[in-house]
């Protein structure tokens, strides 16, 4: 049976779906808010902060609601939320930011820290997750060209074990481990790998469990971290010995991605293919289900704006983050129908799994105000200013796909360090490659792309950025990096720009590694 008309037999509605289409988004995120507030307005953080006088604001016309929201309710990061609030979560109190007692939390990636995050997840937030993967799966009628029968073949989610850690309270593990664990019956005919391989902690057993049913399965549509299922797809097509993926699984013609941009990979992705497939990028955060691709032929997601997440956005400039990327006292925060587009904004949400005005860390930018359509620019953390260069993430995605394209070869990772330069400062580049490439024409155009993307990056590569190098390495250092900090598969991703203890821990790395340099 087809997963659309699975859908439609188990009484799946397009309510919220056509609720968005045809509402204002402030409309939608001030009835979320409201939801939110009234779904919580008994517990510890609710009585702290006064929800009921927030919650009566809302039969007041315009705005107040949110002027007494964000002036009672201060602004969290995950250490201060974790230190007030969610440390009592894990030590299995009730009712502290959300309705009763959580069961489940997400281990984030920890990209931005020295270690991992423990985000909660309630059943509110499996709900929510849910819904907006059905969603997902219904926009895809706006995609031409996909076949009916594409929907009766086999969806490869490439994600963390299923079997969660459990301390006597709680269970823990990767957000795909926790959601994919609880998936309906009536999807796990569809899924793949199925309940034994996933539940497997070892990930290089688990991709060799893969390699070795893959020639057994249809698939039609794969889900994953691109780094990830890239080297899967190698695996698979080393073993049976073919030219691509597509002489073993001949249907496949979807890919689903998310957690990093895939334009530096997708040069080199699309060496493993036998034909083009749909590329459809999801913002599935270990604290919730953000936004998805809509719509074919656009590199923006729509953000979902009525399933128990609140939006708030901070303008990424000095005047709100100090140059380390921390949130200044009294930084100015917007609601939806107040920002503008290309302009880039830090990501505050209030959500059904008790975050309240938390900043997740990511910073995106509006390119349709009115659709709420989104790109993903960055990470409040992960950005490099040693000396007014600015210079983003997305930023550096670009220039690594115009030198790949430029050059005709492909890079599957890469990382920046910011480092001194004598009294000065300068960029250190490390980039995963696996063709024979002179380094200091690589050198060359970084530079060169990043002085034609970024003029502050230009201005200072003329004063205080004195100097750029290069180091080319195998792409197996990298995930030999992320195997030592216990960020191996799943949805785990090496960090763009390197700080603190982790640049240490990546010098001393390659230090000990340096035969293989």
């Amino acid at each position: 049976m087809a997963i659309l008309s699975t859908l439609l037999k188990k009484g799946i509605r397009l309510k919220e779906s056509l609720e968005q289409d045809y509402s204002s988004p402030i409309d939608l995120q001030r009835q979320t808010l409201k939801k939110l507030m009234i779904h919580s307005r008994e517990t510890a953080i609710a009585k702290r902060y006064d929800f009921k006088s927030i919650l009566s604001s809302f039969r007041k016309p315009g705005g107040e609601y949110y002027t007494r929201f964000k002036t009672q309710i201060p602004i969290y990061d995950y250490d201060k939320i974790y230190q007030e609030w969610w440390h009592l979560l894990l030590e299995g109190k009730s009712d502290v930011t959300s309705p009763g007692v959580v069961k489940h939390f997400a281990l984030s990636s920890g990209t931005s820290g020295a270690t991992s995050k423990y985000i909660p997840i309630t059943r509110d937030m499996i709900k929510a997750i849910r819904k907006t993967g059905v969603r997902q799966i219904l926009s895809l009628s706006h995609f031409e060209g996909l076949p009916a029968s594409l929907f009766k073949r086999g969806i490869l989610m490439l994600g963390g074990s299923t079997d969660l850690e459990f301390n006597g309270t709680y269970f823990s593990g990767d957000l795909s481990g926790i959601t994919t664990g609880r998936l309906p019956i009536w999807f796990q005919r569809f899924y793949k790998p199925g309940k034994q391989i996933s539940r497997n902690k070892n990930w290089g057993d688990k991709l060799d469990q893969i390699v070795e049913k893959a020639n057994t399965w249809d698939i039609g549509i794969i889900v994953g971290v691109p780094a990830w299922l890239q080297i899967l797809l190698e695996k698979i097509i080393e073993f049976y010995d073919v030219k691509h993926i597509h002489e073993i699984w001949p249907n496949l013609q979807i890919f689903v991605h998310g957690g990093v941009s895939f334009e530096p990979y997708k040069k080199g992705f699309e060496k493993l293919l036998g034909k083009p497939l749909t590329y459809i990028e999801t913002y599935l955060a270990s604290e919730g289900f953000l936004a998805f691709q809509a719509f074919p032929n656009k590199k923006s997601m729509r953000l979902v704006l009525n399933n128990g997440i609140f939006y708030e956005f901070i303008p990424f400039n000095e005047e709100n983050f100090d140059s380390e990327g921390n949130i200044l006292p009294n930084a100015k925060t917007l609601k939806i129908d107040e920002v503008e587009e290309q302009v880039d904004y830090a990501l505050l949400i209030t959500t059904c799994a008790g975050a309240w005005r938390y900043l997740i860390g990511d910073t995106i930018r509006f390119v349709s105000k009115e659709e709420a359509e989104i790109i993903i620019t960055g990470r409040t953390k992960h950005f490099l200013s040693l000396c007014g260069e600015h210079l983003s993430v997305d930023n550096m995605n670009k220039a690594v796909e115009m030198v790949a394209e430029e050059l005709n070869t492909s890079f599957t990772e890469f990382t920046v360090l910011g480092i001194s330069e004598g009294n000065l400062f300068a960029h250190h580049w490390y980039l995963g490659v696996e063709d024979q490439l002179d380094t200091q024409i690589i050198r060359n155009l970084i530079d060169q792309k990043l002085c034609e993307l970024n003029d502050d990056y230009a201005v200072e590569r003329k004063h205080a950025l004195k100097e750029v190098y290069v180091t080319l390495l195998p792409s197996d250092l990298f995930y030999d990096w992320m195997r030592t900090q216990g960020k191996e598969g799943g949805q785990n991703k090496f960090p763009r720009v390197l700080k603190g203890a982790k640049a240490t821990s990546w010098l001393e790395f390659l230090s000990l590694n340096s035969d293989k340099n």
